[in-house]
This record gives C-alpha cells, structure tokens and sequence, in this order.
C-alpha cells in the first residue's frame, strides 16, 4: 500500500500521493465506490463541480466513519467560471453540495471553457479573476490549499506573475505514452505539485506488450504498474474504478520500478486513440 506516501504543498498543506478520482460516476453510483475506497485506506478524494457528484461523495465521506480532518478532499471551480463574482459564489456552492466546513484543495478545473478547450484565447483575465476568488476563501479558512487543471506553461506563468499567492498543484493528463515533460519539470521548478489524472489512460494503455511484459516482471498488473509509474516520476496518481477489488489493487504498490524500465516505458509511443473517450475535452485538443 502507498496510503503513507505524501507530498507536502507549497503553503505546508500534506497531501497523500495516492488519490481516488470519480470522474464520470454519477452523484447516486459515486456513494459506495468513495466509500469502499476510504475502507480500503484511501484518504485523497478528487471531485469536481463538472462531475455533478460532490454531493455523493459528501455523503461517502460522512458515512465512512473516518473523521473529517483525516481526509483529503478536492473538487474544482468548474472551467466557465471566469469572473470573480461567479467564481466566489461557485466555492461556498461547493462547499453546500459538499456539506463540509471547508474544502482541502480547490483548482480551477481548466484555464478556457470546456467549449473553447485548447483554443487560442487562455482567458488570462479571467483566470486571474476566479484566482481571486479563490485566494479569498483560502485566506478565510474555506479552502486549504488552491490550484489549477490542465494549465499549460503560459497559463501558470500567468498566475506565477501576476497573483498574490502562486498555485500549489496543476492536475493534468499524465500517463505512460503521454507525459507532457517540459510542463511537469516547469510546475515542479516552481514548487508546483502535479497531480496525475487517467494514470491509466482510461485503460489504453493495459494492453500495450511492453506494458504487459514490464508488470510480469514485477508480478503486478498494468494497472498497477501504471500507476506506480506517474508517482516514481514524482506526481500524485488519480486512478478511478468503481469496482472494490480494483479500487484496492490500485493501492498495492509496495514496489519499485527500476531505472532501466522507467526508461524503457518512457520509450513507449503516444497513444493516439483514447476509444470512446477520445472526444472527452480532457483527451482532446479539439473541444
């Protein structure tokens, strides 16, 4: 298991390196899959306004016993917030779906809006503005740390310059195939943590021979591999599942992949088709 691997933030906030991501479980079947996860030792719950199911995994997290202050918690200011006002009122509604006193990580989910994804306006302003509204509610005690999603090097440099207090985390698409390097070694440089989402690719990747050849030499799944991969590399893993035996092997990572096969999975081409997910704004360049 790997619940005791952590990562300290910039502000002091400890934050465990193993997450578990609910992206695309509905608010009612998002219930039991938290709570499983929590049982099993998962203590990093990612969410999102996009996802429709804070107020499901509030429930999770009331219901599993396990007190508040022991979890870590994080959802996102959806990416069509772009004004202070909207964005300041989106937090507190967060917090109300949530049903929690405060919220431990809060990162705008994308620098455009979904409709615009990747397009050739990075709403600097806008960002600058929702980044307002969430340093105030990290300065009142609603939130404990704040961050961003899918930010590209211009985008935090945005921030890096021009707001009062720097972002602590950039959660993005990182996996084996696909591990947008400059951006990684340019948020680490500046003490920002990155948080890994789809460490499996949404399964794309299981499949792979070299893959599938590298976790039997390990006696793991590729899955599990995966996984272990994007935290060797010194990012925070965010694998999702809503079946319990899946949600415990993803966590049962006490090994080390050598120098040579990182580097042999490094090698391996990008995946070019993501299935029937490829049309999904945070696999694609083109939404």
């Amino acid at each position: 298991m790997v619940f005791t691997e952590t990562v300290t933030l910039a502000n002091g906030v400890v934050m465990p390196m193993l997450g578990f991501g609910t992206w695309m479980i509905d608010d009612d079947a998002v219930v039991q899959p938290v709570k499983d996860a929590i049982e099993l030792g998962y203590r990093h719950i990612d969410t999102a306004a996009a996802y429709h199911n804070e107020v499901g995994v509030g429930k999770a997290v009331k219901a599993s016993g396990v007190p508040r202050e022991e979890l870590f918690i994080t959802t996102k200011l959806a990416a069509e917030k772009k004004d202070y006002e909207s964005a300041k009122v989106a937090i507190d509604k967060a917090l109300v779906r949530l049903d929690m006193d405060y919220i431990d990580l809060m990162i705008i989910h994308s620098p455009q809006p979904w409709a615009d994804f990747r397009g050739d306006d990075h709403y600097f302003e806008g960002n600058l503005e929702a980044w307002r509204a969430l340093e105030e509610a990290l300065e009142a005690g609603k939130l404990r740390a704040i961050g961003v999603s899918n930010f590209e090097e211009v985008d935090l440099d945005n921030l890096l310059k021009n707001a009062k207090v720097k972002p602590m985390v950039n959660q993005i698409l990182a996996h084996i195939s696909n591990v947008p390097n400059e951006l990684v070694a340019f948020s680490q440089e500046n003490n920002i943590v990155v948080e890994a989402y789809s460490p499996i690719a949404h399964g794309a990747i299981l499949h792979h021979p070299t893959v599938q050849e590298t976790a039997a030499k390990y006696d793991v799944s590729p899955a599990q591999l995966s996984i272990r991969y994007v935290i060797q590399l010194g990012m925070v893993a965010l694998p999702k599942s809503t079946n319990k035996d899946h949600i415990k092997d993803n966590a049962e990572l006490d090994f080390t992949i050598s120098d040579a096969d990182m580097e042999t999975l490094n090698q391996i081409p990008m995946i070019e088709d993501y299935g029937e997910d490829r049309d999904m704004p945070v696999f694609s360049s083109q939404f």
